[in-house]
């Protein structure tokens, strides 16, 4: 690995000014940079360290405010998420395993953009935003905005993820499922989270496609229907049409398409039965 500068600052103002250089990287759990970093894929020559920025709060009201540093494994064992928003937690146990979970973090996994994540196509799905924070800039925006394609984010050079807000799950009913080729904790083949919420239904793809995708024809299908076999049969069909599918190591495109059909049924069913 390539030597580099660590620096540590105190303010938020600070570390966007240090992160404003072509060779420098935000350095946040660190557990996807560190490999890349191993195998030369990246060489910074200055990591800037978020963990003295105090963006490690959860905190809700009607809604749950997530700092960026808060890592994955105190936002599974929160007493706000398991109450108000368990698909949440639910979703986290099989995310890779304790050890990566407590040195992860929210904003970390974010902004790497890898499609196999679990968390991202279920925050779409429940319509979570992130606050960004830039030079001299403050924004918010869809989470589903935040991908451009396989490990590509939006974020500028000098922007910070530094907080995501989830609006209350209410009475809606919600599910993530993946499906894995090996381990349950390992990289899905395919992944999707069903959110239900009276008449409209929201479905969105990840690993089978490049960055979480919303399933726009199959929820058409689907919204105000009874949930038929023949209902989920179509919509299933619908999805692996529309979708752009992508095979990889973990399955062919073809294969990933049939999974695509199956997982979105069994999704709907599982939200259907999800207790709040």
């Amino acid at each position: 690995m390539a030597p580099f500068e660590l620096a540590e600052p105190r303010s938020l103002a600070e570390a966007i000014a240090l992160l404003d250089a072509e060779d420098a990287r935000a350095l946040s759990g660190g557990t996807a940079l560190m490999l890349m970093m191993k195998a030369g894929v990246l060489r910074p020559a200055r990591l800037v360290s978020l963990r003295k920025l105090g963006l490690d709060r959860i905190e809700a009201n009607a809604d749950l405010h997530i700092g960026a540093m808060t890592s994955l494994r105190a936002l599974e064992k929160s007493e706000f998420v398991e109450k108000g928003w368990p698909v949440i937690a639910r979703t986290l146990r099989t995310l890779s395993n304790v050890r990566v979970r407590t040195v992860a973090t929210v904003g970390g996994a974010l902004a790497h953009a890898d499609p196999h994540m679990d968390l991202p196509p279920l925050l779409v799905a429940l319509g979570a935003r992130v606050a960004v924070e830039g030079r001299n800039s403050k924004r918010t925006m869809p989470v589903e905005e935040l991908y451009a394609g396989y490990l590509e984010n939006t974020l500028k050079r000098h922007e910070l993820i530094t907080r995501l807000d989830i609006p209350a799950l209410g009475k809606r009913r919600a599910a993530y499922l993946k499906c894995t080729t090996r381990s349950a904790d390992d990289w899905p083949a395919v992944g999707i989270a069903a959110v239900l919420d009276s008449e409209q239904v929201t479905l969105v793809v990840s690993a089978a496609t490049d960055k979480p995708t919303r399933l726009r024809a199959a929820e058409k299908i689907l919204g105000g229907s009874s949930f038929s076999d023949k209902i989920l049969r179509q919509a299933g069909e619908a999805a692996a049409e529309e979708a752009r599918i992508e095979g990889d190591l973990h399955g062919s495109a073809e294969y990933k398409k049939q999974l695509l059909r199956v997982y979105l049924g069994r999704a709907i069913h599982e939200a259907r039965s999800a207790v709040h």
